[in-house]
């Protein structure tokens, strides 16, 4: 399905019914990325996966600013609301665990259940967002100047995601593929208006959420597993799950068990 939010034609992919669940996937990823559970997730409500803007076969902007956290919250918000769903819950991986974030922190109100794999709340000072937009500038200039194929092998080989080398080769291939039909414009926008540098630090606010929340990192994400336990130290009815075997896309590396874990998670009424 297609709606279409402030001149933004985003693209939904809506099934199953019962209670509702938001999915929101990483930077360079697309709604795809979570086909192989919706069979499973199904049984216990309806999925609502979208392509976020400046991926898959969403609208890719040239106006920066229409890619600001705040103002892609919004459109979610907008989304559910064309949709008649007052309340949901969200699942989100890396920047789209951000997203989610950034919409619980913003309409707590609107979010039942909370699932973040592999994110963060953004960075804590100043000085540190200062030095990620910076970075994250640049890379999205390279990925201007080189193109779509150049950055996505370079993506590939980033330290974060190292662990997904022992994948199947079929399947890195698949997941090659997919980021390869991502518009470069809607990348480097990404990076400029959505990147950790750019969002608001949501710490300060982890305290005052009460939605049940699932924390899951893969033990090799040593960075995020840290972030995690920090976060359900704050949040006060968090739980973090580490899984065994795995790095920073879980869902990918352990896909079974992810895919069991959320179901659980969904299906148990206290969270």
């Amino acid at each position: 399905m297609k709606f279409v939010i402030h001149d933004v034609s985003y693209h939904v992919y809506i099934s199953g019914e019962g209670s509702p669940l938001l999915l929101l996937h990483g930077f360079t990823g697309s709604k795809e990325t979570w086909e192989p559970f919706y069979g499973e997730w199904e049984k216990t409500g309806q999925l609502i996966s979208l392509d976020i803007i400046g991926h898959g076969e969403t609208s890719s902007p040239q106006d920066v600013t229409r890619y600001g956290m705040e103002s892609v919250v919004q459109d979610l918000r907008l989304l559910l609301d064309e949709l008649h769903i007052e309340q949901i819950n969200v699942l989100g991986y890396s920047m789209g665990g951000r997203l989610a974030l950034s919409f619980a922190a913003m309409f707590p109100e609107r979010v039942g259940k909370l699932i973040l794999e592999s994110a963060s709340p953004g960075l804590k000072t100043v000085q540190e967002r200062e030095r990620r937009k910076q970075q994250d500038d640049a890379l999205a200039q390279q990925i201007l100047d080189n193109g779509i194929s150049w950055f996505v092998d370079k993506w590939g080989n980033i330290p974060l995601f190292e662990s997904q080398k022992q994948l199947p080769s079929g399947v890195q291939q698949s997941m090659r593929e997919q980021r390869l039909k991502n518009d470069p414009i809607g990348l480097a926008n990404s990076l400029r208006g959505m990147g950790t540098g750019m969002q608001p630090s949501w710490w300060g606010k982890l305290p005052f959420l009460q939605m049940p929340t699932l924390l899951v990192t893969g033990e090799w994400d040593e960075k995020f597993c840290r972030i995690a336990r920090e976060m359900e130290n704050l949040m006060p009815h968090a739980k973090h799950e580490t899984i065994l075997n795995a790095g920073h896309a879980i869902h990918v590396e352990q896909r079974e068990i992810f895919g069991k874990i959320v179901s659980g998670f969904l299906a148990n009424e206290k969270g």
